[in-house]
């Protein structure tokens, strides 16, 4: 390496570098070559160092390499031979490379070089072929699978897109790029919340940056109303947000399908709780029996003695007494059943209550209830609560088909579930909010809606809000309905935060 080029740091460069690379003097002559070049022309420093360029090239090529490096010297803006044609070199044992060649000017002040680049065409041609077959195989899966791509700009509010989306959404035009706010009109109102969600989720930069939401959406030329699944990643400058860069396919077929075994998977479960209540009635009713009986026969004897002319006190006495111990004793007996059907081993874990309110939203829209539309508001970095996961979700199902069912009887029209959840500052317990707009509850059904088999429904067993009191207890929380609302019926429950 010549000193006079040690200050440029060559020395690193050219044991960094990966391509075969040559230093040349204005002259033409070669002054240094890197590991690289050596092997792929054959030559040892001691010869190729000094040679002339033109000596790498077969004999036909020399006249017009001469023309190119001298046309170079004169306009040094240009860096590269050929025209962008593939040029012949000779190896040392006399085989011909087909290469590219960069050439990029260094001037140390004292004297001028220029920095030389071999490519092998060959190697550039695979490289774009496999580029060119990765970018197929990507179309080719991307078609295959359905999948629309998009990328939304979060400062300017606006949306690039690619045809798949603009199929899925119904647009006419072709434009590439839309306002945020034309694009969210194709999705359905009563996901809207759902979505902005998931993005407000994904801006935040404490989070992960990922998004995730399944909403529907209605072409406006069709009126068609499909299912979408949208997945993407955030991108963050200086924990600012970006750009959203994600995919969206049509999941239609799928949320069918959910649906028809959510219909079957409530109709075995109404058959099995139906099957449930008839074996704990027949149950209540053997335990029962006896001590009814007796009290039947003790009260016609206590009456008989009453309406006698002769009153035997002790008689009567006996008998209203033994009403007293049998009456105790059905009690008792009916204490004893339902301690006994409530008894099981409750297995607790961790978990986040956002994500199961939105589950439980999700499972009753997917099943015949989807005629509301849900208003959430959920407390964001909500500590996790320690509960049955399957408890909570069962208990947030049954307050809200209980709320569809309110209001569909009412016939109310554009329904809205409000669900909030939050930290009750009074006992540091999670605390969930269901409220409908239906015609709410008078006064005497309040007292008894808690009350197994009490049930104002023309079809049903009166067994869900009983159930759900009793899971809600047995999670260390309470349940409760707000007689203070003047709109509709407001059900509260709570839960203990994880430790």
């Amino acid at each position: 390496m010549i000193d006079l080029l040690k200050g440029l740091n060559f020395e690193l460069l050219f044991e960094a570098a990966v391509d075969a690379m040559l230093l040349v003097d204005d002259k033409g002559a070669i002054v240094v070559a890197n590991n690289p070049a050596y092997q792929m022309l054959g030559y040892t420093s001691e010869i190729l160092c000094g040679l002339k360029v033109e000596a790498l090239m077969p004999s036909r090529f020399r006249h017009n390499h001469h023309q190119h490096r001298t046309s170079y010297v004169q306009n040094p803006d240009k860096r590269a031979m050929g025209s962008g044609r593939p040029l012949v070199v000779l190896r040392q044992d006399g085989k011909e490379l087909e290469v590219n060649i960069g050439l990029s000017p260094i001037n140390t002040g004292q004297k001028r070089y220029n920095l030389v680049t071999i490519y092998e065409a060959d190697t550039l041609r695979r490289a774009e072929e496999s580029f060119k077959s990765s970018e197929e195989r990507l179309q080719l899966a991307k078609e295959a699978a359905g999948l629309g791509v998009f990328d939304f700009d979060s400062n300017q509010n606006v949306l690039h897109w690619d045809e798949r989306m603009r199929e899925l959404w119904g647009a006419e035009s072709e434009e590439s790029v839309i306002p945020e706010k034309r694009f969210v009109s194709v999705i359905h109102p009563a996901d809207r919340l759902a979505r902005q969600a998931a993005l407000e989720a994904a801006i935040n930069p404490k989070g992960k940056g990922e998004y995730h939401a399944e909403y529907r959406i209605i072409n406006p030329n069709t009126l068609v109303e499909r299912w979408v699944s949208a997945v993407g990643r955030m991108h963050f400058e200086d924990g600012v947000a970006m750009r959203l860069v994600g995919v969206a396919r049509d999941i239609t077929e799928q949320k069918n399908l959910e649906k028809k075994l959510q219909e079957q998977r409530a109709e075995a479960e109404s058959i099995s709780q139906q099957m449930v209540a008839a074996h704990t009635a027949s149950a209540i009713a053997h335990e029962l029996n006896q001590p009814l009986a007796a009290i039947s026969a003790y009260s016609e004897v206590a009456l008989h003695a009453m309406q006698a002319s002769t009153l035997y006190p002790d008689n009567l006495k006996q008998a209203l007494e033994g009403c007293v111990v049998q009456s105790n004793r059905a009690g008792r007996s009916l204490h004893e059943l339902l301690d006994f059907l409530q008894k099981s081993d409750l297995v607790t874990e961790r978990f986040d209550l956002n994500e199961v309110v939105i589950d439980a939203l999700n499972n009753v829209r997917v099943s015949d209830y989807l005629e509301f539309y849900p208003a959430m508001h959920l407390e964001k970095n909500l500590p996790e609560v320690l509960g049955n996961r399957i408890h909570v979700q069962k208990i947030l199902v049954n307050l809200l088909v209980n709320a569809v069912e309110a209001m569909r009887g009412a016939k109310i029209k554009n329904s809205v579930i409000t669900v909030s959840v939050r930290t009750s500052n009074a006992s540091n317990m999670a605390h969930v909010s269901v409220q409908d707009k239906g015609p709410g509850l008078d006064a005497e059904t309040a007292k008894r809606v808690f009350d197994p088999f009490f049930t104002t429904k023309k079809s049903g067993i009166g067994m869900g809000l009983a159930i759900s009191r009793a899971l809600t207890e047995a999670n260390g929380g309470q349940l409760w309905l707000d007689l203070n609302t003047d709109i509709g019926a407001t059900f509260h429950f709570t839960l203990p935060f994880a430790p």
